[in-house]
């Protein structure tokens, strides 16, 4: 009766439209051979993180479904909240600073 324990690539998945890939491990405890108990974890290599995919060894659907055109889009969407949010606090520092010069009086 030995007890081992085992974390397997269980499931992998193509995910929204800049095709992330989702890796489901299972992480198993195995009796003689049978697995008595599973437990799951998922992570997520974003489109166009090379590194991130070959440590999980998905390199290869990586360049299957990768190329450079998904990789920019992809930089492109999340550059872009980014950039709206910078626009977005700039302008509320300047209306605090108006209502502020407006609330200070003149001497």
């Amino acid at each position: 009766m030995a007890l081992t324990k085992q974390k397997v690539q269980d499931k992998i998945e193509i995910v929204s439209e800049f095709k992330h890939i989702q890796i489901r491990y299972a992480n198993q405890i195995v009796e003689d051979g049978t697995v008595i108990s599973s437990a799951f974890e998922r992570t997520v290599v974003s489109c166009g993180d090379y590194d991130k995919a070959d440590e999980h060894n998905v390199r290869a659907i990586a360049d299957a479904v990768w190329n450079a055109d998904l990789i920019a889009a992809y930089e492109a969407q999340i550059a872009q909240p980014i950039a709206e949010e910078v626009v977005e606090e700039a302008a509320a520092e300047e209306a605090v600073e108006e209502s502020v010069s407006e609330e200070t009086p003149a001497e």
